[in-house]
């Protein structure tokens, strides 16, 4: 049984004025740095085998937090887990979008990557890490659509109610090629402070 951990990284300063980040590479604020050291103390506590991660630095950033906590973690950045590309939308707020392009932004071709080529990242990289690390336990830290997306291509029939938090923990096991989710969006280490 492979049991992944699913990272949304920490706060960023876009994030806190509601900016669409997508690829652009926006460090950690002040905020994120404390969910990041939080979220390492809360993992410390467990048992995680290896931890891949976005190279962009507000993921890279919450994974060697995480790392820091732990003793001979490797960390390994791979970018097939990097943020979703938002095209013309990236650094924009909804407000700015819609001034700019009207109240059907989303229907316009503004250079978005598309669904089909996040799936087809997020199926090679699952592929690649269920197939090196069968058995174990895996952290993955990403980006918040990018994440909805996995959820969405491993486990089309869960329903996600909540928007995913900065440093959110979800875990899901594969059992007999098919995906559960153990744990969805928790954000107890950063809840309780």
């Amino acid at each position: 049984m492979t049991r992944i951990g699913i990272i949304r990284h920490g706060s960023t300063e876009w994030n806190k004025e509601g900016r669409a980040q997508g690829s652009s590479d926006i460090p950690l604020n002040e905020s994120g740095l404390l969910e990041a050291q939080q979220l390492a103390n809360r993992l410390s506590k467990e048992q995680w085998d290896v931890i891949y991660t976005s190279p962009l630095s507000r993921a890279k950033t919450t994974a060697e937090a995480i790392a820091s906590e732990m003793s001979d973690v490797e960390v390994l950045l791979d970018d097939r887990l990097r943020e979703v590309n938002g095209g013309l939308i990236e650094g924009t707020t909804e407000e700015e979008r819609v001034a700019k392009w009207g109240e059907n932004w989303r229907e316009l071709d503004l250079g978005m990557e598309s669904k089909d080529q996040v799936f087809a990242r997020i199926l090679s990289l699952v592929q690649d890490v269920t197939d090196k690390h069968a058995g174990q336990n895996v952290l993955l830290v990403g980006h918040g659509a990018f994440i909805r997306h996995l959820f969405e291509v491993l486990l089309p029939t869960y329903k996600a109610e909540t928007r995913l938090k900065n440093t959110s923990v979800s875990n899901i096991v594969q059992s007999d090629n098919t995906w559960q989710c153990e744990l969805y969006n928790c954000t107890a280490h950063v809840d309780k402070q």
